[in-house]
């Protein structure tokens, strides 16, 4: 819940800075609604994306306040964040009902990213693993393709905190996801895109994305500066 109309210049300077000479990395920046549609068209000369940050599972309805997939897609959004930590913690957002909101991006044309990550508790008793690739497989919409998937993990306990994961735990848990999405989709799985969404920032996103599952970032704090993320795509 960050972002008025002024920080659309942010929007403006990270649009400059990402380049069709990196086509190998894509870029996007998921803000609140109020600002998709002028941050699509500020973006729209550019090679940046922009996305949408939750939706309703619903194409339409009795549901003020909310907004549908399909709403978000019409403003411009080419993908949209379901499941984030904050959003299954504040609005009690199961996995179940982020499946179905998956599915709605998927009905609607734009590509959902799925989050994924365990509490502190959850690890400091040694099921953090089952309980990350548990929620991974209650969030997947049944039939959906591989290829309009991205998968975000955030280790809720280094979200905020300033603790960021160990390499050597990233590693240990982008394995178990990809492992988990290879029993589910066989050889696509590889076209699945794992984020990793803890805490990334200039200093030690090149670390992060060394390791061998990593295939981008969920960027939080460092995506509200263009310099910070602009750093990071430059690692990228």
């Amino acid at each position: 819940m960050n972002g008025l109309r002024a920080s659309l210049v942010e929007i403006l300077a990270i649009a400059g800075g990402v380049t069709p000479a990196k086509e190998n990395v894509e870029a996007l920046i998921c803000v609140p609604a109020t600002l998709l549609m002028q941050a699509a068209d500020q973006a729209r000369e550019s090679e940046l994306q922009i996305g949408g940050e939750t939706c309703h599972p619903n194409e339409k309805g009795a549901h003020t306040g909310d907004i549908s997939a399909e709403m978000l897609a019409d403003a411009g959004a080419s993908y949209v964040i379901v499941g984030h930590s904050e959003r299954r913690a504040d609005h009690a957002e199961t996995s179940e009902i982020v499946a179905a909101q998956a599915a709605a991006a998927l009905r609607a044309g734009i590509k959902p990213i799925i989050c994924v990550g365990e509490t502190a508790a959850e690890r400091d008793s040694g099921k953090a693993i089952e309980v990350v690739t548990g929620m991974l497989q209650a969030s997947l919409p049944e039939g959906a393709p591989a290829e309009n998937l991205v998968i975000a993990y955030e280790p809720v306990w280094a979200i905020g905190t300033g603790n960021v994961a160990t390499v050597e735990a990233v590693d240990e848990m982008h394995t178990a996801l990809r492992s988990t999405l290879v029993e589910i989709f066989g050889a696509k799985a590889e076209l699945i895109p794992i984020l990793y969404g803890g805490s990334m920032k200039p200093d030690n996103a090149a670390a992060l994305l060394a390791v061998k599952n990593v295939n981008g970032g969920l960027i939080g704090g460092a995506s509200l500066k263009a310099a910070d993320f602009l750093a990071i795509y430059a690692e990228a």
